[in-house]
């Protein structure tokens, strides 16, 4: 038997241990027992063995299993103490000012200001410049004010009931705006910027859009590491636990166009959701169970332990810094006050309330700890304490400002949506059609679609696909970024697209012709996303939001699949600029089209967009269902041509894509030319307008049935039929121009769609407004969009032909 001792080598050869060799074991067993407990049953617990890399594990071993590993200079804590005073009186001032008020604050968990600093100042140590963070209410205003540094006159000034929201927006509440400031970071002496994203009640849904947003400024920064740029993201434990968008913004991480090469999560886990417990609320045991699918460590830390707090944070910067994953940063804490501070908890939790009660705050308890290991006097801490007192004098100086004026400017709204033409000429048509077709080896099928490609060239016409290309190219090629994200855009669903071309015999080996229209164009990305619509448009969205000038495009594979995204389109695309005073102009493509298919994946729910629509003066966003490949070449390029940013909805085709009618020839995409609003009847019915005794109004893919169905009855001199393209801003000009040319003809509005559903409860007062009694064709009203049997589906088709071309159906005008 060989024992250490601290004092001494005792060597013994015989059988049994003799009672020095038992001593000696005895203290070093003490030793290690104290070295367990301190590495162990401190504050901190850590979980990271699921971690499938022995590195990253052997380097979180040393950094929580180095005994005195977790040592502050005085300094250090002294500043530590400073920002827990400052978190806390800025709570206790809004409760004594305006103790009625919600504004959900960090009270049980002030702890969180100093964590976020310590990650700041780490990671701006390490070269990052730009932080985005995004977070939901809880402790909203104390960021706002103790790390984004927004002036506190603003945040006062929005407890004033007398505050008008500003640039006639809508406004919103105070705990859910947004900030942008760049400053001075006094730890590494640079100045780094941060964002806070603005944020809607739906908790997590900012998740991806802080993440798009980081993707964005890593992209156009060069930052190909994420050494620069880096996203921090703050969480609820229950919405945590309980949102799939989580999991869907985790399921990102690693997937090569959307990684922003690590984030660090932020849990404030007061142990309840809004009245709900853990044991109602989770199946699992932690509410940061779901970080363990990206093997993303796990730091939990009492919150009423700041060191502790503050050294995990640190690690938690270094291990974002050095691995470039996502961690997570479980603050363990409680909530002194109800959900909000008008809210009764003893309701519902009362045995927890008790205890929450006989609490001493953190900062006391800090403070006592402090004081007690002689790091600060009493008399020391008193000053910090009337230092930090920079509140209560702040309300009877300030005079009230914009609630928006540090946040997102927005320039005077347009008048028009004219824009200079957006044809192209005929040489860069052509230049890009064949570069549309360069390919190496490969299967029989796609060399029938390029060849069929350069057909349509030689030809002077495109199909839907080509006239995409065309869109995308020549803004590439003008020097406009274009990025198309979706599931199987790269294919496209449909098979029609093919911008990625895959060599047949070499794995990996691809090719994006688009990358290669010239020397010095913009990067073209088009990447298949993973199979989410919510995490992966709000990823978009926030992608969108970096730079105005590029294209950001987000393709559903059918266009009801919006349905799992609504959240975003609801929270984010419809309302934010009413809300946040920011534009954007992402643009959303929604196959959609009645093709007998069963109830699903035929309706992309247009009604929907039109009902959130507001055009007043301004519309919230630019709707539009194109019929030709022309107009949808001409409203991509009209999206960066326009002097301002609205989202575009495109309710784009199924059968279409190859339908032999629609094609457009390249006069209607050269110079001069522009996006059509309508699309006017050219047949003998517009040259003898006064004979016609119907005009028949539509939208998308039913103009093509109206077209083939009048030339078979031979009525194409009686029944004029007009497209309406655009749907909002509606074209009330131009259709009071075609309606006043037929005196004598009665008018209908013909719709595929169900009479509950479509266009039809959107155009019929706008119609009305133009002309008088539009009278309706189409479907019975239904609850599913679409009927399941085929041989259905084409009886009601029948039916509504019939109908609108049966002169009877109708007698007289209005």
């Amino acid at each position: 038997v060989n024992v250490q001792s601290s004092n001494s080598t005792h060597h013994c050869i015989h059988n049994s241990v003799c009672l020095c060799c038992l001593f000696s074991c005895l203290c070093s067993l003490q030793v290690c027992m104290d070295w367990l407990r301190t590495a162990y049953c401190q504050h901190i617990g850590v979980e990271f063995m699921f971690i499938n890399d022995v590195e990253q594990c052997k380097w979180i071993r040393q950094k929580f299993e180095t005994p005195g590993i977790m040592q502050f200079t005085l300094e250090e804590k002294r500043t530590l103490l400073s920002r827990m005073i400052r978190s806390t009186r800025f709570e206790e001032f809004l409760q004594r000012k305006w103790s009625s008020e919600k504004r959900f604050g960090l009270e049980g968990c002030e702890s969180l200001i100093p964590a976020l600093k310590t990650v700041i100042d780490k990671s701006s140590q390490s070269g990052v410049e730009s932080v985005i963070m995004g977070m939901s209410h809880r402790g909203r205003l104390n960021v706002l004010a103790n790390v984004i540094r927004k002036d506190l006159e603003q945040i006062f000034c929005q407890f004033d009931s007398k505050l008008e929201a500003v640039d006639e927006g809508s406004g919103d509440v105070k705990y859910h705006l947004g900030m942008y400031h760049r400053r001075m970071n006094r730890v590494s002496d640079r100045y780094i910027t941060m964002s806070l994203m603005a944020n809607p009640s739906h908790l997590e849904a900012v998740d991806p859009v802080v993440q798009g947003k980081t993707k964005a400024e890593q992209f156009y920064s060069g930052d190909t590491e994420g050494k620069k740029v880096m996203s921090i993201l703050l969480h609820g434990d229950a919405a945590f636990a309980g949102q799939g968008i989580v999991y869907e913004t985790f399921h990102l991480s690693d997937l090569p166009s959307y990684t922003t090469h690590g984030t660090i999560h932020v849990v404030v886990n007061n142990q309840i959701g809004f009245t709900t417990d853990p044991r109602m609320a989770r199946s699992s045991p932690y509410p940061t169970d779901i970080a363990r699918v990206v093997n993303a460590p796990i730091f939990h830390v009492n919150a009423d332990d700041p060191e502790a707090v503050m050294y995990v944070c640190n690690v938690a910067a270094e291990w974002r810094n050095t691995f470039h994953k996502d961690v997570v940063v479980d603050l363990v804490c409680y909530r002194r006050n109800g959900h909000n501070e008008m809210d009764e908890p003893m309701f519902t939790q009362p045995l927890m309330y008790k205890q929450i009660k006989k609490q001493k705050g953190v900062l006391q308890k800090f403070a006592e700890k402090l004081i007690a290991e002689g790091v600060v006097t009493t008399q020391y801490y008193q000053v910090m304490q009337f230092r930090n007192k920079v509140f209560s004098g702040l309300w009877g100086e300030m005079v009230c400002v914009s609630v928006y004026s540090d946040f997102f400017t927005l320039e005077g709204q347009p008048k028009t949506m004219s824009c200079p033409s957006t044809g192209i000429s005929e040489d860069d048509l052509s230049h890009i059609g064949s570069i549309a077709l360069v390919s190496a080896v490969h299967a029989v099928g796609l060399s029938r679609i390029l060849k069929g490609r350069a057909n349509m060239v030689g030809q002077r016409v495109c199909d839907w696909a080509l006239g995409e290309y065309m869109a995308f190219g020549s803004l590439l090629k003008d020097g406009v970024h274009v990025r198309l994200s979706g599931q199987d855009v790269e294919r496209g669903t449909f098979s029609h697209r093919h911008h990625v071309l895959h060599d047949q015999n070499v794995d990996k080996r691809t090719c994006i012709p688009m990358n290669h229209i010239s020397p010095d164009q913009a990067p073209y990305t088009v990447c298949n996303s993973s199979l989410s619509e919510y995490g992966v448009l709000g990823f978009e969205l926030g992608f969108a939001m970096a730079s105005p000038n590029a294209l950001v495009l987000w393709e559903a594979q059918f266009g009801d699949f919006h349905n799992t995204a609504q959240c975003i389109i609801d929270q984010f695309i419809s309302s934010g600029q009413a809300k946040w005073v920011r534009q954007n102009g992402i643009v959303l493509l929604l196959p959609h089209g009645m093709e007998g298919m069963g109830p699903e994946h035929s309706s992309a729910r247009p009604e929907r967009f039109l009902q959130m629509l507001h055009q007043l003066h301004d519309c919230n966003w630019i709707v539009v269902n194109c019929s030709t490949p022309a107009n949808y070449f001409h409203v991509l390029r009209r999206q960066i041509l326009l002097p301002f940013r609205k989202p575009l909805i495109v309710f784009t085709p199924k059968s279409l894509l190859r339908h032999p009618e629609a094609k457009s020839s390249f006069d209607d995409m050269l110079p001069g030319t522009h996006f059509k609003r309508i699309i006017l009847d050219d047949g003998p019915a517009a040259k003898n307008p006064e004979k016609v005794k119907r005009v028949v109004f539509c939208s998308g893919k039913v103009y093509y049935e109206l077209i083939r169905e009048r030339r078979n009855r031979n009525m194409d001199a009686a029944v004029a039929v007009v497209c309406i393209e655009q749907l909002s801003p509606f074209p009330f000009d131009l259709i009071k121009l075609e309606a006043d040319r037929y005196l004598n003809a009665d008018l209908v509005w013909c719709q595929e769609e169900h009479k509950n559903q479509g266009y039809y409860d959107y155009v019929k007062p706008r119609l009305q407004a133009c002309l008088c009694v539009c009278r309706y064709v189409g479907r019975d009203s239904a609850a599913a969009p679409a009927t399941g049997n085929k041989h259905t589906h084409l009886v009601e088709l029948q039916r509504l032909l019939d109908t609108a071309f049966d002169l009877n159906a109708f007698s007289g005008k209005c």
